[in-house]
């Protein structure tokens, strides 16, 4: 089937209580989106790291927690997102032991999904990733590297916890407090630049020049 056959992939989501019982409902609805959506050859990968992360909110979390489950397709990937009010619990690659029953959940995740990160909101946090779909990306909507690793290095900032940093989902507008953790990160970055004895004011020149050029290259 063309890509241009295929329904809509529409952006869904389906709220949850956080109860190891749920976690095969879920699946078997990701399997349902998924085979509607095309995407069969994802839906294994899709299903564990379902599992895994709904599974790290019942385990660290709490049993009952309400939660969310979002599933869209996000210019070349899929991408699962399962949401929780709890800011303090972030999730963390481990070395579990060769025996232990647990510990897995994130390292599984980091072997599957093409990248994942969390990321943090004001009462809610939002542990996500994405798969390669192999699909071309919607026209009028590239994917910039640039852009890509941006969002990645906010998420991963928000995981420090600095007070103000807050970062949002990413698929819409920028939002204030995105601002403000981009704000936060490139303080942080002049401060070390000035730690380092570097001129802060020529790499910010350098970089407002290198912006400009790609950025007018990419309007032609």
């Amino acid at each position: 089937m063309s890509q241009e056959a295929c329904p809509p992939r529409i952006p869904w989501s389906v709220e949850f209580t956080a109860h190891p019982e749920e976690v095969a409902a879920l699946r078997r609805v990701v399997r349902l989106c998924l085979a509607a959506w095309n995407l069969n050859g994802l839906v294994d990968a899709a299903q564990l790291c379902v599992s895994e992360l709904v599974s790290n909110v019942v385990t660290h979390v709490g049993l009952g927690t309400p939660g969310i489950l979002a599933v869209a397709v996000n210019g070349a990937y899929l991408r699962i997102e399962v949401h929780d009010p709890d800011t303090r619990a972030l999730p963390t690659l481990v070395t579990a032991d060769i025996e232990a029953e647990g510990g897995r959940g994130m390292a599984l995740v980091e072997a599957l999904a093409d990248r994942w990160g969390v990321q943090l909101q004001e009462g809610l946090k939002v542990t996500w990733c994405e798969l390669a779909t192999g699909l071309a990306p919607s026209a009028g909507h590239p994917v910039d590297p640039s852009v890509t690793r941006a969002e990645a290095l906010l998420g991963m900032y928000a995981t420090l916890g600095p007070p103000t940093c807050r970062y949002d989902s990413g698929l819409g507008s920028v939002g204030r407090t995105a601002e403000e953790s981009v704000i936060d990160v490139v303080t942080d970055f002049l401060r070390w630049l000035d730690a380092h004895g570097c001129d802060a004011d020529d790499v910010l020149d350098r970089a407002q020049s290198r912006y400009d050029a790609t950025s007018s290259g990419s309007r032609r």
